[in-house]
């Protein structure tokens, strides 16, 4: 087969790897490294043009691949987009898929939404880059307050320089050196957090390259939902701010225990510690996001990925106290540069894409359809995983579903490690793929937008249940 089969099989060598029992989260061994080797030739045989394309014109990027995660997907060799409309997705081989990845959430709205797009061509004729704002950046203000809390905004175009201008206000108003994060928790590739916890001890992440700062001299790391390790870790005086999600996703999905969201928020306003809420993923939840949902009023909210219908845009927002607060520093402290934003952010574009996406396309209509197509998934996965006894179970948040290949729910980030099963993971997104259904390539996460048919929700289910029965026999 081609190259980029071989690298993959490679790759994938863990399936083989000796085991110390004959089943893996109850799926026996070697009917999972056949089922996996069948599905990656059928992937293979299906994509004689994406082989040759890939084979002709990615020797000049680095491993192959634009950007080091698109070789992380299950599948032996990239996907090669021809375009995407809605919930569909089609290659450069004519092979279309039921969306459920959605961009990893960039496209929770659906691939170009009608709004979106037209407000960004127009915009285009217009100019692309002003570094001044627009009438379209003034309206997008008032919307975002109307639809989340009524903060003090800025623009970022990510979520990870969101997060990381958040956590340089919280530390300037404070005059604390620290942030806490919760062990295994994901906020973009902010150095600040790249901690996590080894036993009971805070260090830095493994696998960071290049790394040589030790990050635990401004970061600390405890178990979500475990709020004596918080009180504990804010008595030091230390914290500038907690950064948390609301529900712990980017690894097998974690709920927040009934008051934890709660009583967090009271530690920190007994503390002097800020709240800093990043709803990147959660803005699957409902309208205004999981914290407004739930009356969980942060400090900061930061707010990235779908938030502008795909175009590449972030917000973080600060409550009128801490930006009081943080006005009053900014003129005492000595001039020079703040080390917060970027020359193309806050760009006319973005501006045009958020107040569309905002006003039209991120509506009260559109989550209610997505919530009751993700409830109907959520359903049709669970029976089948009961139907056929394994021990796995389902969690939804909102628009947003997992299944997780564990008996229970989790409660923190440690659990979350233990129930991530690669080897069955990526099995069975191969699977799904050529059943024609597209999941994320991690922690089985499945979204469902406002474009989501059922018949696209139950042929996912379909799908769903025929790799299990193979893989089960």
């Amino acid at each position: 087969m081609a190259d980029v089969i071989a690298e993959a099989e490679a790759s994938a060598a863990p399936i083989n790897a000796p085991r110390p029992s004959d089943t893996l989260a109850g799926i026996d061994r070697d009917r999972l490294r056949n089922f996996a080797t069948r599905e990656a030739q059928h992937y293979g045989a299906s994509r004689p043009k994406t082989q040759h394309a890939l084979k002709r014109g990615s020797g000049d990027w680095l491993s192959r691949v634009p950007m080091h995660w698109m070789r992380d997907w299950p599948m032996p060799f990239p996907m090669v987009v021809d375009h995407a409309k809605g919930a569909r997705l089609t290659d450069i081989d004519g092979v279309t898929l039921d969306d459920f990845c959605l961009g990893d959430t960039g496209s929770l709205f659906g691939h170009s939404p009608k709004a979106v797009t037209k407000a960004v061509r127009a915009q285009a004729k217009r100019g692309l880059t002003y570094m001044l704002p627009t009438q379209a950046a003034l309206e997008a203000g008032q919307l975002l307050s109307k639809t989340f809390w009524p903060l003090q905004w800025q623009v970022a175009m990510t979520a990870t320089d969101a997060n990381r201008f958040a956590i340089r206000v919280a530390r300037a108003v404070t005059g604390r050196p620290k942030v806490l994060v919760f062990d295994g928790a994901y906020h973009g590739t902010v150095d600040d957090v790249m901690v996590e916890l080894a036993g009971e001890e805070t260090r830095n992440r493994e696998g960071l390259v290049g790394q040589v700062a030790d990050l635990t001299l401004g970061a600390v790391a405890v178990p979500f939902n475990d709020l004596e390790a918080v009180r504990a870790a804010l008595a030091s005086g230390e914290v500038a701010a907690v950064l948390t999600e609301p529900v712990m996703t980017n690894c097998c999905m974690v709920l927040p225990e009934p008051g934890f969201l709660e009583a967090l928020r009271d530690l920190c306003s007994t503390t002097g510690t800020l709240l800093i809420i990043d709803e990147t993923h959660t803005l699957s939840s409902g309208l205004g996001g999981y914290a407004k949902t739930h009356g969980v009023m942060p400090d900061i909210l930061v707010l990235g990925k779908a938030v502008a219908g795909g175009v590449p845009c972030a917000v973080w927002g600060l409550s009128d106290a801490v930006a009081m607060r943080y006005l009053a520093y900014d003129k005492s402290r000595a001039s020079g540069h703040s080390g917060m934003g970027t020359t193309l952010s806050g760009n006319p574009v973005q501006f045009a894409a958020l107040r569309a996406n905002l006003a039209e396309v991120m509506t009260a209509e559109a989550y209610t359809r997505m919530e009751a197509g993700a409830a109907r998934l959520e359903a049709g996965l669970g029976a089948a995983i009961a139907r056929f006894g394994v021990p796995w179970h389902v969690v939804r948040v909102g628009a947003r579903v997992e299944f997780i290949c564990y008996a229970t729910p989790l409660r923190n980030g440690a659990e979350a490690r233990e129930a991530h099963c690669g080897p069955v993971e990526r099995a069975m997104h191969l699977g799904l793929v050529n059943r024609g259904c597209l999941i994320a390539p991690f922690h089985n996460m499945m979204l469902v937008s406002p474009k989501t048919s059922q018949k696209q929700i139950d042929r996912l289910i379909g799908a769903f249940e025929d790799c299990l029965a193979e893989v089960l026999g």
